[in-house]
């Protein structure tokens, strides 16, 4: 269950170059990031994460990768399946253990 993503990822690798490439023209990055984001069409503030991401990714700021991110999210997939499984292996083990014991107790039966 993958959110989708409204823009692809060449678009906002599109967008932080041109934001990169003309943030000189500006008095600040966030009076770039207004100019370019009306001009892709998408709001200063997700272009301001795109920007933050892509300097993570490039080692330019500390923090998570796209990268690390992806793999967290695969390992705490792989963890919620592998305790599901663990669950319905310990229930199962339970009632075979108990099916036994009653199995047990009927072949004990005086007749």
């Amino acid at each position: 269950m993958t959110k989708q993503s409204r823009y692809s990822p060449e678009f906002r690798e599109r967008a932080v170059r041109m934001l990169l490439d003309q943030q000189g023209e500006h008095e600040s990055q966030w009076a770039a990031m207004n100019s370019i984001a009306a001009k892709v069409g998408c709001t200063a503030e997700t272009l301001r994460k795109w920007v933050r991401q892509s300097e993570k990714d490039l080692g330019l700021r500390d923090g998570v990768t796209s990268d690390e991110r992806e793999r967290l999210k695969t390992l705490e997939r792989e963890n919620r399946e592998l305790k599901r499984a663990n669950e319905i292996l310990r229930k199962a083990s339970a009632y075979f253990a108990q099916a036994e014991l009653d199995g047990q107790a009927f072949l004990r039966r005086p007749k």
